[in-house]
């Protein structure tokens, strides 16, 4: 996967983290990121990472969201791997 393709599935995520609450409050008290902040994360490639580094930590919301994105489970972290700061280790 390439970087642009990867940033596009890294938004998918945000706008589905985004839009649900309960997850979005979850994301925010794990990571320290503010409401503020988390509008940036389009612009940073490290935050996209950071988003995808958040759901792949979560199984069940990554889950939810390949079923929500109608997308392959592995995507997400083919994704990551395409993005600034990816381990090197698979997920």
């Amino acid at each position: 996967m390439d970087r642009e393709n990867a940033e596009i599935v890294a938004l998918q995520a945000l706008a589905y983290v985004a839009g649900r609450e309960k997850t979005l409050e979850r994301l925010m008290f794990e990571t320290g990121i503010d409401p503020r902040h988390l509008a940036s994360a389009m612009d940073s490639g490290e935050m996209l990472a950071g988003i995808l580094d958040f759901l792949l930590a979560h199984e069940d919301i990554l889950i939810e969201f390949c079923d929500h994105e109608n997308i392959d489970a592995l995507t997400p972290a083919r994704a990551r791997r395409a993005l600034p700061g990816a381990p090197i280790e698979d997920y």
